[in-house]
């Protein structure tokens, strides 16, 4: 399914291109409206110079404004309503000012007016074009950080659900069902029913979760750990005690939420690069805690290390050590890119592998709690799974995992 591609409008493709255009056709217009009504008046053709002053004043008066505005626009918005105010009123004394002194020198001798006077009845003209011009200025603006969300919402979805397709190929790509139901197979021959039965429960139960997972939706910790654990039940029958698992989770980090099927691919990179090569297999920990505002999630494995991935591109009977196929980073792409579409930089996505082996991603994003009714029928089916251990701890973290 190809990604919808979302593009600017035309026009505003290159907003300082608009700016320019608008700018100059905005004061353009300006110009022309307030020439042909003094000729439309039989005003003299001297009146057109006065006019080109004042269009001239009044839009480099505007440019300095942009340059304000620009660092307003971003503000609390009593800040950015009141400076602008301010911003505005400075502007139209300044200009009517000029325009005063100007009128001052054009007509000096044939009326007479005051300095004071004159600014006073000039001060319409600049107070309506500055502030048709600070109300569109705002106005375009408001409207194109609208598009700008609009547009990122659709990218995140469609994001999402290239990512979720992209899961799904993880979570069904050949080498795993080959091995699962290879392993089903194998014990049905050797007619143990009841371990067969099992394992294919819990596959049917791991694909229901996978498929019923909205694209681009958020869940609970404690339902990410309850379809990780059934992900973690099958493997674990395939890899026995070579599979070792041992979980973390504050009991406040439960309530978090997180885009769904975040941790399986991280899990599933960690068996397939430290659990299956390894004659001894590893162990997989997974920590999850709150600290202020943030969730941060770490997910570590006891496997060869990035180097000796790279050292052991293959698995050989020569090689020295057990080789490890060199990884394609498409899944931790992945997540980066979706962490990205999903929080922007509001989030760190970091990787790390020891020169003595292991491998680490450390995982932080803002803490937002979930649905407290979700919780409580996620919470017990993920807290304890069967034939794990909790471990209470003080401060509270919870404590899950298969015996090292």
């Amino acid at each position: 399914m190809a990604v919808l591609q979302i593009q600017a409008a035309p026009f505003f493709a290159s907003k300082n291109r608009a700016f320019w255009n608008l700018q100059l056709a905005g004061w353009g217009a300006a110009f022309l409206l307030r020439a042909v009504s003094a000729l439309a008046n039989q005003q003299s053709f001297d009146i057109l110079a006065l006019i080109l002053v004042t269009t001239i004043t009044g839009f480099s008066i505007s440019l300095i404004l942009s340059v304000i505005y620009r660092q307003l626009i971003h503000q609390q918005p009593l800040v950015t309503w009141g400076l602008t105010a301010v911003a505005l009123f400075v502007a139209v004394v300044l200009h009517a000012s000029i325009d005063a002194w100007v009128q001052g020198v054009y007509y000096a001798g044939s009326r007479d007016t005051t300095f004071a006077q004159r600014l006073i009845g000039l001060l319409y003209l600049p107070l309506t074009l500055l502030g048709g011009w600070s109300a569109l200025y705002y106005a375009i603006n408001f409207f194109l950080t609208v598009e700008q969300q609009a547009d990122r919402l659709e990218r995140l979805e469609a994001q999402a659900t290239a990512a979720q397709l992209a899961m799904l190929r993880y979570q069904l790509n050949p080498h795993f069902l080959f091995n699962t139901l290879n392993s089903i197979s194998t014990l049905v021959l050797l007619k143990q029913t009841e371990p067969a039965n099992a394992m294919l429960t819990r596959l049917s139960g791991f694909l229901r979760h996978t498929l019923i997972a909205e694209p681009g939706s958020q869940v609970s910790l404690a339902q990410e750990i309850e379809t990780l654990q059934l992900y973690l039940d099958i493997e674990r029958m395939r890899f026995e005690e070579r599979l070792r698992t041992h979980f973390e989770i504050e009991d406040k980090a439960l309530q978090a939420q997180l885009p769904s099927m975040l941790l399986q691919p991280l899990v599933e990179n960690a068996i397939k690069y430290a659990v299956s090569p390894q004659e001894e297999g590893a162990r997989i920990s997974l920590t999850a805690r709150v600290i202020g505002d943030r969730l941060r999630l770490t997910v570590e494995d006891t496997g060869p290390g990035l180097d000796d991935w790279q050292r052991y591109p293959a698995r050989d009977p020569g090689d020295p050590a057990p080789g490890r196929p060199i990884s394609t980073g498409v899944g931790l792409a992945n997540i980066r890119n979706r962490l990205g579409q999903a929080y922007g930089d509001n989030h760190l996505f970091e990787t790390r592998s020891e020169a003595g082996g292991g491998f680490t991603v450390l995982i932080e994003i803002p803490f937002t709690r979930s649905d407290m009714d979700e919780l409580a029928a996620a919470a017990p089916a993920a807290a304890v799974p069967a034939g794990d251990n909790i471990i209470p701890l003080n401060p509270p973290p919870r404590t899950i995992g298969n015996p090292a």
